[in-house]
C-alpha cells in the first residue's frame, strides 16, 4: 500500500502525540513522587525508582544520536543506567540532577521533533546502513519514537507502583 503525504502526516502526528502523552504522564508522576519513594524498589529485588528515572533519561538521550539530531547530552549516564543493572552501592546522580537532565533531554528532543518533517520521519535512523534500509524501510526514525514511547509506558507503569 502506498501512503500519501496526508496519511504520512497523520501517522506522524499520532505517533508524536502518543510520545507527548507518555512524557506528560511521566512528568506528572515524577512531580507526585517524593525522593524517598524514588529511592524505593518497585518490588522486592527489582529496580529502584531512581534507577528507572535515570534509565529513561539515558534512553531518551540516546535517541538524539540515533535520529541524527545531536550527540549525547549526558554520556556518563549510559554506563550507570544502560550498560549496568541497578546497584544500590553504585554512585549515581541526585534526583534533582536527574530531573534537570530530563528537562534538558526533553527540550532538545522536542526542538528536533518539531523541526522534523513527515518525510524525514520515514528516513533511516543511524543504527541501520543505507543498504539494509532498502530491505527494511520500517527501521525508520518514526519507528524509533514508537518503540521508545512503548518503552516509556512500560516503565511508567512500574513507577506507578511506588505511589
Amino acid at each position: 500500500m502506498q501512503t500519501t503525504t496526508t496519511q504520512t502526516e497523520l501517522l506522524v502526528k499520532m505517533t508524536i502525540t502518543a510520545w507527548d502523552v507518555q512524557n506528560n504522564q511521566f512528568h506528572k508522576l515524577l512531580n507526585e513522587l517524593t525522593d524517598e519513594q524514588l529511592y524505593k524498589q518497585i518490588a522486592p529485588g527489582k529496580n529502584r525508582g531512581i534507577y528507572l528515572l535515570g534509565h529513561l533519561i539515558a534512553v531518551s538521550d540516546a535517541v538524539l544520536p540515533l535520529l541524527d539530531f545531536s550527540e549525547l547530552l549526558f554520556p556518563e549516564l549510559q554506563a550507570v543506567f544502560i550498560k549496568n543493572p541497578d546497584n544500590p552501592a553504585q554512585e549515581m546522580p541526585s534526583i534533582t540532577t536527574l530531573k534537570e537532565n530530563l528537562q534538558a533531554v526533553n527540550a532538545k528532543l522536542n526542538e528536533h521533533i518539531k523541526a522534523t518533517t513527515a518525510a524525514q520521519w520515514l528516513e533511516r535512523h543511524t543504527a541501520i546502513t543505507p543498504e539494509a534500509f532498502i530491505n527494511e524501510p520500517h527501521r525508520n526514525k518514526l519507528n524509533v519514537i514508537i518503540s521508545r514511547t512503548n518503552h516509556m509506558a512500560n516503565h511508567l507503569g512500574q513507577l506507578l507502583l511506588l505511589k
